[in-house]
């Protein structure tokens, strides 16, 4: 059975906006049901931005409402028609003249909903360039004002897989960036230390005899 892409950004979606059992979405995004279970609970994918099949064109709108209304029904997907980016090999991603337009609206998307993504990951996900999503930020561009973000995947200017990859791979290195560094810690606390004994060591001078002064 296919399954919709970004699988977890879906059932985030599901378990929010509809009435779905958590068999039927585990089912349709080809997840365990007890991690589905656990995304409804807050303790898997905390945070993460949900995915709506039905603009992403996995499944119609009416095929929700008939399971809603059977919990044994199988959700069934919808034939894909958005067009996938085709696999390349190194240089630039060429954007087709009818898609450059929609651009900023990803690259507002992304801003948003992904703000770990660096300018040099979006420039490559989507084939736009620094200048332009550094003026989409600021709100600078000359469109700013019509500006709609808008989901790259639905818009066919990247993969689920390439987005997925590129947060995961953004995430990493957040947490690397943060986590406090072992020798870092050491040279810290062997700086402290020594501060610390040269304070007890230091001889503590007499006060000065008042009388011995005033004669």
């Amino acid at each position: 059975m296919a399954h919709p892409l970004m699988p977890k950004a879906t059932a985030v979606w599901l378990v929010d906006n509809t009435m779905l059992t958590f068999k039927q979405i585990a089912e349709f995004v080809g997840l365990h049901e007890l991690e589905v279970q656990a995304i409804a609970d807050g303790d898997v994918a905390v945070g993460m931005q949900g995915l709506n099949p039905v603009k992403a064109g996995a499944i119609s709108a009416e095929e929700l409402q008939r399971c809603e209304g059977d919990e044994n029904a199988v959700l069934q997907m919808s034939k894909v028609t958005i067009p996938q980016p085709k696999a390349r090999q190194k240089g630039a991603r060429y954007t087709p003249v009818s898609k450059r337009g929609d651009r900023p609206n990803a690259i507002a998307w992304l801003v948003k909903n992904y703000p770990e993504l660096s300018d040099a990951q979006i420039s490559k996900l989507i084939g736009t360039t620094k200048p332009t999503i550094a003026s989409v930020r600021d709100r600078s561009h000359w469109n700013s004002s019509n500006i709609k973000g808008e989901n790259p995947v639905s818009l066919g200017l990247c993969g689920a897989t390439d987005l997925e990859k590129a947060v995961a791979l953004a995430r990493a290195r957040s947490k690397t960036v943060h986590a406090p560094r072992p020798d870092m810690e050491a040279t810290l606390a062997a700086v402290a230390q020594d501060a610390a004994s040269d304070a007890a060591a230091e001889p503590v001078e007499a006060p000065a005899d008042s009388d011995s002064e005033d004669a």
